[in-house]
């Protein structure tokens, strides 16, 4: 086990360290499977992660709004580019200059959804990712329809990448240990993507939509969308949101915009 002596953990950046090392080692493992030679690790604390992903073949940036662990991680890696920001607003494009990129980290728990919807906002720039969740929101990133932890974030993230979870992590493997455990995945983005960027837009809303009333039929669920009364006669309206699939979506999306 390694120790955290010199950074201390911030409850209200939601910052809970690795200290198995591998544990890590696995991650950096999964992460470097997609062989982009670009990487962006979010919130790599003190680096428990980060020193199995520098590698000569790589070129490695990290991201970390922790002032103390910015300090930290210069002192650690002399050679490693460490930019002191926030992901959530970071300007995606100015990275590297345009060029794709895969994400890796051990994600705040309590902005680890906002990471996911950054990187689909920007998965032309974002062939894959690999990150360590709370548990439960990674298995609802990779839930298929008709199961409980089906939902918008299901939905939105499979229309353009390939979800696979990995393992999981106790939190004793953690300082300070959260109240849940973990969960590790990792996103490939799709050849064949099913939703066109054109039409993400729509297709978005009317998956919100759709889940804000999940219990609902889908006739009732989207009365907001005032789709015609023809098409409502479909059988797919008999639906709730947790049956369809990600592509049923994208195909009811096309029949509301073109009965309107």
């Amino acid at each position: 086990m390694i120790l955290n002596a010199e950074v201390k953990p911030k409850k209200f950046l939601g910052q809970h360290f690795l200290t198995n090392k591998n544990i890590a080692i696995r991650i950096a493992e999964i992460a470097k499977k997609g062989n982009h030679q670009n990487m962006l690790e979010i919130g790599p604390g003190m680096g428990v992660l980060t020193e199995h992903l520098i590698d000569s073949s790589i070129h490695l940036k990290a991201i970390e709004i922790d002032t103390e662990s910015v300090a930290f991680l210069k002192r650690k890696f002399t050679n490693l580019e460490v930019i002191e920001g926030d992901f959530l607003k970071i300007d995606i494009l100015a990275l590297f200059d345009d060029d794709e990129f895969a994400v890796v980290g051990n994600f705040p728990y309590n902005i680890s959804s906002q990471i996911v919807f950054k990187i689909l906002e920007n998965r032309n720039l974002i062939p894959y990712m690999a990150g360590m969740f709370q548990k439960e929101v990674a298995e609802r990133i990779g839930a298929k329809p008709g199961s409980k932890d089906y939902g918008i974030l299901s939905v939105l993230t499979q229309l353009f990448y390939d979800v696979e979870y990995h393992f999981t992590v106790e939190p004793g493997n953690f300082n300070p240990p959260p109240k849940v455990r973990s969960g590790v995945i990792s996103l490939k983005r799709l050849e064949s993507q099913l939703c066109s960027d054109a039409e993400y837009e729509q297709v978005k809303y009317l998956v919100k939509t759709a889940f804000n009333q999940r219990r609902k039929t889908l006739r009732n669920a989207l009365k907001s969308l005032n789709i015609p009364a023809e098409l409502l006669k479909d059988s797919i309206f008999d639906r709730r949101a947790e049956q369809l699939s990600p592509s049923e979506f994208v195909e009811l999306s096309k029949a509301v915009a073109l009965a309107h």
